[in-house]
């Protein structure tokens, strides 16, 4: 089992008020990670994952797709320590 890790991903776009938090969160819990994706007052959805490094990084591909709910311009990611852990996967 590889070492747990934790990506904040900054999603940029249309993607308020279309489903995408919803839609996230059920990929990630379809990959077996924990974290949230919360709506911030600048327009941004900011996805927090933490889990394995592979079910991580096929979430970011994810988001970076094209087939997300809404629209998608840029995502930014970053890469941290697990940190604590996180009960579930929750919409904010």
């Amino acid at each position: 089992m590889s070492p747990e890790v934790r990506l904040s991903a900054w999603v940029h776009g249309h993607v308020q008020g279309v489903g995408f938090r919803w839609w996230v969160r059920s990929r990630a819990l379809e990959l077996g990670l924990t974290g949230y994706a919360a709506n911030t007052r600048d327009g941004r959805v900011h996805v927090v994952a933490r889990g394995g490094k592979a079910p991580c990084e096929r979430l970011l591909a994810m988001l970076n797709s094209g087939e997300t709910p809404g629209r998608v311009d840029l995502v930014v990611d970053s890469w941290q320590e697990p940190g604590e852990p996180i009960s579930g996967f929750s919409e904010r």
